[in-house]
């Protein structure tokens, strides 16, 4: 389900924020970070909307006075938010709300693992259309574009 968190978080932080500026690397990463927690079997800590809300707690403390920095590192924070919205953990109280329901985490699979194999193709898929919207809208085509969003992780300012 990489294609599905990548493109569409991508897309949907472009959408709402408009900023070629931020760090669309980290968007990516945040997204597709709480997938590595299949190797517990289940969803715990990244799952969470604490951590999110932590993460981005520890960002804005940690970067003041230091905007540059602050711009780029908020990315990474935005990116796990929107793989929460994707993947509908909201729809599991004990995991979203943790801890408030108790400490433990259920024993359940990962959301993005527990749908029929129709419904995770059709995510893919919409994923990969989020993708090349992007590449034609940012005209990643161009060497110069896609050199930018490699190195730095943002879009073309013209893009604004």
């Amino acid at each position: 389900m990489i294609l599905w968190f990548v493109g569409m978080s991508v897309a949907a932080v472009w959408l709402v924020f408009r900023s070629p500026a931020l760090d669309y690397r980290l968007v990516a990463l945040g997204a597709v970070l709480p997938l590595g927690e299949v190797v517990l079997g289940g969803p715990r800590l990244l799952h969470t909307l604490l951590f999110a809300v932590a993460l981005l707690t520890v960002v804005m403390l940690g970067t003041r006075h230091r905007r540059l920095l602050r711009r780029r590192l908020l990315s990474l924070p935005i990116g796990l938010m929107m793989h929460l919205v994707l993947d509908g953990v909201w729809t599991n109280a004990e995991v979203f709300w943790w801890p408030l329901f108790g400490v433990g985490f259920p024993d359940v699979p990962l959301p993005e693992l527990d749908r029929p194999i129709v419904v995770w193709v059709l995510m893919e898929a919409a994923g990969a259309a989020a993708l090349w919207w992007c590449w034609r809208t940012f005209d990643l085509g161009s060497p110069e574009n896609r050199e930018r969003l490699l190195r730095t992780g943002h879009l073309p300012r013209e893009m604004t």
